[in-house]
């Protein structure tokens, strides 16, 4: 053997053994199930998102596992994570079972995360609809809006302007829970809101509920929303919130 290509292979033995310790100290910060089931309307968006998503884990330090299967939902499944993201689910998707196995996870206080139409899902569970914090009502077409950040003390608006043009579908709601801790509103008068719901347009929310932490955003219909650092940071406090519950300003 050749000196050179000896020494070449042992110094990649070396670096092997000195990079090992350091990648088996990394460890999740927290886990997060992604869950983008739909029985209803399907947005295009939603591999978009989950890959976004798996790179926010990576780049962030929490695992991901994404899945449509709603039989996950069962105590046993759901225990090894700490956070349920709704990514754009539609309709009626759980059984009596499933739901049962959702509201223990909650009040076990893990979190949950609903991104866009996750408030158009489960019409007729009245839990869910609290816990989510409204039900979707309508939308107009997809045009730009000037969003006021009405609370920058949380992780989801930390960064964020208090004045925030941005270009979504933007929805309106209806079965509003007035509990809810509003974080971001639309101006109406930017936009042609038509059948809106007036001067206090919640858009994105946080609450505590049945013992679990929930944190909502109606913004991501389209595939490039996942493209926006802002709107990523956005998503990720709410995440790093819902699954950790670290502190917000009061």
């Amino acid at each position: 053997m050749r000196p050179i290509h000896f020494f070449s292979l042992l110094l990649s033995a070396l670096l092997l053994v000195a990079v090992a310790p350091i990648e088996s100290m990394a460890q999740a910060q927290f886990r997060a199930l992604v869950f983008s089931k739909t029985k209803g309307f399907r947005h295009q968006s939603i591999p978009d998102g989950v890959v976004a998503l798996k790179k926010l884990a990576r780049d962030n330090q929490f695992e991901v596992y994404t899945t449509e299967d709603e039989t996950i939902f069962t105590d046993e499944k759901l225990a090894r994570y700490d956070v349920i993201i709704l990514m754009s689910t539609t309709g009626t998707i759980f059984n009596a079972e499933q739901k049962a196995a959702f509201e223990k996870f909650v009040r076990s206080g893990k979190g949950i995360v609903g991104i866009h139409s996750a408030t158009d899902t489960e019409y007729e569970w009245p839990w869910y609809t609290k816990l989510i914090g409204a039900q979707f009502k309508n939308h107009p077409h997809i045009q730009s809006v000037r969003l006021n950040v009405i609370d920058r003390k949380h992780p989801a608006t930390y960064h964020l302007p208090e004045k925030w043009l941005w270009t979504d579908e933007l929805y309106a709601f209806k079965n509003f829970n007035p509990d809810v801790r509003v974080l971001i509103t639309a101006d109406e008068t930017s936009y042609d809101a038509k059948d809106g719901m007036g001067e206090f347009h919640p858009m994105a929310w946080t609450h505590e509920y049945d013992g679990g932490r929930i944190f909502y955003t109606a913004l991501g219909h389209t595939d490039w929303a996942f493209l926006s650092h802002d709107f990523m940071q956005h998503i990720y406090g709410g995440i790093w919130y819902a699954a950790k519950g670290y502190p917000i300003e009061k």
